[in-house]
């Protein structure tokens, strides 16, 4: 009964001295000097930039990434379901074509409000 316990104990001491030792190693071989007047630019290289660096983007590239994401870890989903699809039988099919409705209802609706128009 206790054997759940040790290795939980295990990796949580294991993931604790991973994260410290690599932390505590990254401080030693690290250069400790700040007096380079190029440390403190956005960019490391040595070139001035011009302009505004803070410039924004459009909310558009924000969806167009979200709804990226969404459809890839839908493609995952599809694609572990269609490997044991000889498995899943009927009530697998079933949730597959409710889950994929979802989907495109969802996908429908950002069309309808024009989130997908590029602007």
């Amino acid at each position: 009964m206790t054997t759940g316990l040790w290795y939980v104990l295990g990796f949580a001491f294991a993931g604790f001295t991973f994260v410290f030792l690599t932390i505590g190693a990254s401080w030693l071989i690290s250069h400790r000097s700040r007096g380079d007047r190029h440390k403190g630019l956005p960019y490391e290289s040595g070139i001035d930039t011009y302009g505004d660096t803070w410039g924004r983007f459009g909310l558009s590239f924000y969806i167009y990434a979200l709804l990226f994401v969404a459809f890839d870890i839908e493609v995952v989903f599809i694609y572990l379901w269609a490997l044991v699809f000889g498995d899943v039988l009927l009530g697998g099919f079933i949730s597959m074509v409710i889950f994929v409705g979802i989907l495109l209802l969802g996908l429908g609706y950002a069309w309808r409000k024009g989130v997908l128009t590029w602007k």
